[in-house]
């Protein structure tokens, strides 16, 4: 398995930096790859034409562009024209070309004007069919993430996987993001190994929802618990089995680095390091 860095996990650095200089940033951390989540110009550029900066940056410092995600709704996206959302997200497939990756990320839908995922699974599953039978002709493979609840639970993935139906089409497994649903990492992440191209590592601090809110950082999950991101190795999320059980299940691709850390600016850069120097030792471990 090959380390990559998302640009997310720059956050409140980028407050005052921008996605171009995080390149030289995770190159001078020891990063060997990046991946790039939406396409933020902080230079007037359009997406396209900064898409094109990326590339020309990430090709001088020789960092490899691992994966490029971005938001997709199938069911309220563009108010609920199908049709249109689909051509918007080939359009970012357009964009994913010009950064010279091979895998993008969109959402299925975050489900808010609809309550049942059943109902709704025609609908995105077509969405997901038409944009990876488009990123196919490419040679851009395309996942749907367990994220924004709705699509979030493993048995959800599962059934949309089956429900696209094409060899183009897999899923992204976010280890840490099955507690946003309640799910426990190990028995979701069993589950949806079989078909997963793509890895997200983050981790989480936890408190159970009978609990007192525990203040600034701390998110709900959908039963009600806390959670909040922490350094990777620091939360509850058990880095190591999953790993193993994705490696047992063939999997040997990418595992994007996600850090979401709470802390300032100046700590931002060094709870990346750290989850950067955790994750290398986790990947040492399982081999």
């Amino acid at each position: 398995m090959k380390l990559t860095v998302t640009t997310i996990s720059f956050g409140t650095w980028m407050k005052e930096n921008s996605q171009l200089s995080a390149i030289q940033k995770a190159k001078e951390m020891g990063f060997e790859n990046i991946a790039f989540s939406r396409i933020l110009p902080h230079d007037g550029s359009t997406q396209e034409q900064y898409a094109q900066k990326l590339r020309l940056e990430c090709d001088r410092l020789g960092m490899t562009v691992s994966d490029f995600v971005f938001p997709a709704d199938f069911v309220d996206g563009c108010d609920g024209d199908l049709n249109k959302e689909i051509a918007r997200v080939k359009g970012m497939v357009d964009i994913a070309e010009i950064l010279g990756t091979k895998l993008i990320r969109h959402d299925g839908s975050h489900g808010k004007s609809v309550k049942s995922f059943e109902k709704a699974l025609p609908r995105i599953a077509r969405g997901c069919a038409e944009v990876t039978d488009y990123a196919a002709k490419k040679g851009i493979r395309t996942t749907v993430e367990n994220h924004g609840y709705f699509c979030q639970g493993s048995e959800r993935l599962e059934k949309l996987y089956h429900a696209v139906d094409h060899e183009n089409f897999g899923l992204l497994c976010d280890m840490g993001n099955f507690l946003c649903f309640d799910e426990d990492p190990i028995e979701a992440v069993s589950r949806v190994a079989p078909y997963t191209i793509h890895v997200h590592a983050k981790d989480f601090l936890f408190k159970r929802g009978t609990d007192v809110f525990p203040g600034e950082g701390f998110l709900r999950t959908r039963g009600g618990n806390y959670i909040r991101a922490t350094v990777l190795g620091h939360g509850v999320v058990p880095i190591v089995q999953c790993l193993s059980i994705l490696k047992a299940a063939g999997y040997d691709g990418y595992v994007g680095l996600e850090y979401e850390g709470h802390e300032s600016y100046e700590k931002n850069l060094e709870g990346l390091q750290a989850s950067k120097d955790n994750m290398e030792r986790f990947l040492s471990m399982i081999g």
